[in-house]
């Protein structure tokens, strides 16, 4: 059957016609003579219309259009009725204020540069004014808008790429957002296309302007559960105050992975929905690679109450929310807090037009170009209203149903009537009861967050080193302390590093102002996101994860005095070093595991042999090896440089290599000057032999150098230079244009 015959809008023969162009529209682009969607010109007018005059009656129009899709059935939702006559109505007036209920909401993750600033801005200013919450989305956040109550983002997510986790953007957060999948498009990691990383991208992303940037699927540190754990453990202590989100992409076996995370101590799950995204990403196999947030929800909040950790967790919900009904059935299911993203958009001027990767965007919504962002249109005051617009809607249906609160309403799945629709051919012989409202629970069981999780802050290693450090977290004057440690201590000094980020800002304290020696073998995640002013030096060795989204600070690592072992032949710290590393300085005299600065942005580190997969996706900063490497080095790698001792170009990503893309080359004068400097200051810090023996014998050992350097990285660097050198603006037009001609974008 032809594509319009199997929509039931035209039956045409089913013989194939070679010479006949494919029908328009699909699920992504609406078109006229297309498939249905939810958002289409009418319901995107009504809801531009009702958001900018201020237009209640006109808000309701636009739901009803959306709520009202039975005869579509375009989401499960639609099949759904609520049981409105089982308690007796209340007054309007009775229920918990419009002020009250949009507390509950946030605006979903937009990643920096993937939206104009314009339009993030815009939604960060509505959600600070009402009291809800922005989600910065990945890329970090401009210094100038981090500090300002006003435009700032309360959530600040941490997603696979790391792009701009420093230690002060996430001690200026409300919450911490965990980014495990991606909503819209599960699995896939996102990317930012050459012709969106201008400068003002790439500086606050540690990136290269006209490069593009990956996100890779995986957290290179999560690889299990416990994993998780460590990644929460660490950035409760990187801001203790904040609440940890762990963000799920509804999927079958979502129940299973959320009490997984309750227990690992994440305050806040996150239930995504399949369905998500503008279409900020180039299309692939984005869609149905998870479920509708109905079904990843109900497992969720079933799963969570049969384990009896319900009450310490809140549930989130976000995915194609544009109703208050939307918001009404995410909390029968569970959800105590509610995300919109494309909604808020649409609000904000953005049409639909899902070309958002080519930095085309005709409203200046999904661009960083600046003749197109002067298009935007959209204002605080808009966004303001649909939210509060969604609040009068929830209010309605809570009176409605014989409700005074959100609150009272969580988890009571019973309300709703699951098989309305069932006459439907799409919901033929479906039957969602059993799934949606699951075991009979008892009256007594919490059906929503009723306290904290317990992270033992108070027992932190970093709460002695906080007493001893205060004469520099006050005043400060420098400070020496030396202390024992064990491999039960993680995280040692991320606690400390809030403190001294919290008092002093993204430049820390002066170089050495905290100086830390620790004797014994240190547990996961030493150092992470230590900001300038501490130095850590460790004698013995480390556990995975040192130096994670160093911020600044100076880590350096050295066997135990009196050691007999040669340091270059053996390992002293584990795998995933330096992960996500924004700036500072690593000296670490032995060897390590695998993942060596994956994604480093900015921090410089020398170390003695690395194990498979370094320098992955890294975009900036300077690695010295001063020993063999593993297999795969410098896979996604497009920035920085590498300086590697007896390099086996066999071991480079063959990928790259071949493609031009990474560059193998002897070092010049300038090169030499710097890495000798670095091997100099290795020597100091960790007394390393072998560093020791290559100084020694430094004509002849630093031909055996070779520089690895992303071909794109080296050319718009060389550029950026001469057009400062000829008095040009390097952020200009003109660079510009000609970056973009260099690098294909």
């Amino acid at each position: 059957m032809s594509r319009r015959g199997a929509t039931g809008i035209h039956h045409r023969s089913t013989v194939a016609r070679a010479h006949e162009r494919l029908w328009t529209g699909g699920e992504y682009q609406w078109r006229r003579d297309g498939s249905p969607h939810l958002f289409n010109p009418e319901t995107v007018f009504k809801l531009q219309h009702a958001t900018r005059e201020r237009r209640y009656d006109i808000f309701r129009e636009y739901t009803k259009m959306v709520d009202d899709q039975a005869a579509e059935l375009k989401t499960l939702r639609g099949m759904f009725t609520l049981r409105t006559g089982t308690r007796k109505p209340v007054p309007l007036d009775e229920v918990e204020p419009v002020s009250a209920i949009v507390k509950r909401f946030s605006t979903g993750a937009m990643s920096y540069g993937s939206i104009s600033k314009e339009a993030h801005e815009t939604l960060a200013i509505a959600m600070n004014r009402l009291g809800g919450k922005s989600n910065t989305g990945e890329g970090g956040e401009d210094t100038d808008r981090l500090l300002d109550p006003e435009r700032r983002s309360a959530i600040k997510q941490v997603a696979s790429g790391r792009f701009g986790v420093t230690s002060l953007y996430l001690t200026e957060a409300d919450d911490i957002q965990i980014k495990l999948a991606q909503g819209a498009k599960p699995g896939e990691g996102g990317q930012l296309p050459p012709q969106k990383v201008y400068p003002w991208v790439a500086r606050t992303r540690g990136g290269t302007p006209g490069v593009g940037l990956i996100s890779p699927p995986p957290h290179h540190d999560i690889y299990s559960i416990e994993d998780l754990k460590q990644l929460i453990f660490d950035l409760k202590r990187a801001n203790p105050e904040a609440r940890i989100h762990t963000k799920l992409v509804s999927q079958s076996g979502i129940g299973a992975v959320s009490a997984g995370v309750a227990k690992a101590l994440s305050d806040v799950i996150l239930v995504s929905g399949h369905d998500g995204g503008t279409g900020a990403s180039p299309m692939n196999s984005l869609k149905h690679a998870g479920t509708p947030w109905e079904l990843g929800l109900a497992e969720t909040q079933q799963t969570l109450m049969l384990n009896g950790m319900r009450d310490r967790v809140v549930v989130q919900v976000d995915g194609q929310l544009k109703t208050g009904r939307d918001v009404i059935i995410g909390a029968l299911l569970g959800a105590e807090e509610f995300g919109f993203a494309t909604a808020p958009l649409v609000v904000s001027g953005c049409i639909m037009m899902r070309v958002c990767h080519l930095d085309t965007c005709p409203v200046g919504v999904a661009t960083q170009n600046p003749v197109l962002r002067e298009r935007f249109t959209g204002k605080p005051e808009f966004v303001v209203n649909f939210m509060e617009f969604i609040a009068e809607e929830v209010r309605e249906i809570l009176a409605e149903l014989g409700f005074r609160s959100i609150d009272e309403i969580v988890g009571r799945a019973e309300l709703i009537e699951a098989n309305a629709a069932l006459q439907h051919w799409k919901a033929e012989g479906l039957d969602l009861s059993p799934v949606l409202e699951g075991p009979a629970f008892p009256a007594s069981e919490p059906r929503r967050s009723r306290r904290t999780q317990d992270h033992e802050l108070e027992k932190h290693f970093d709460v002695q080193l906080i007493d001893i450090a205060k004469p520099a977290l006050l005043n400060g004057e420098p400070v020496v302390v030396e202390l024992p440690i064990a491999n039960t201590e993680r995280a040692v000094g991320t606690m400390l590093g809030h403190q001294v980020t919290s008092r002093h800002g993204a430049a820390g304290l002066p170089s050495g102002t905290i100086d830390v020696t620790l004797h014994g073998t240190a547990g996961q995640s030493l150092g992470a996101f230590l900001p300038s002013g501490i130095v850590l030096r460790l004698e013995g060795d480390a556990n995975d994860y040192v130096g994670k989204g160093l911020s600044g600070g100076d880590i350096s690592i050295r066997p135990a005095r009196g050691s007999a072992i040669a340091p270059h032949e053996n390992v002293i710290a584990g795998n995933v070093i330096g992960y996500g590393a924004t700036s500072g300085t690593m000296f670490l005299s032995g060897v390590v595991g695998e993942r060596f600065l994956v994604r480093n942005s900015g921090a410089t580190a020398v170390v003695e042999g690395v194990g498979d997969h370094a320098l992955e996706y890294m975009t900036g900063g300077v690695a010295v090896i001063l020993g063999s490497t593993g297999r795969n080095l410098g896979a996604g790698m497009s920035g920085g440089v590498a300086y590697i001792h007896s390099l086996d170009s066999a071991k480079i990503n063959a990928q790259s290599l071949g493609s031009g893309e990474l560059r193998l080359e002897p070092l010049d004068r300038a090169d030499l000057e710097v890495l000798r400097s670095l091997i100099v200051a290795h020597v100091e810090r960790t007394a390393s032999p072998l560093g020791s023996d290559i100084l020694a014998r430094f004509d002849e050992t630093a031909g055996q150098f070779t520089k690895v350097l992303p071909r794109d990285y080296a050319a718009v660097r060389s550029m950026r230079e001469e057009a400062v050198a000829e008095g040009i603006d390097p952020d200009g037009d003109i660079v510009w244009n000609r970056i973009l001609e260099v690098t294909g974008g």
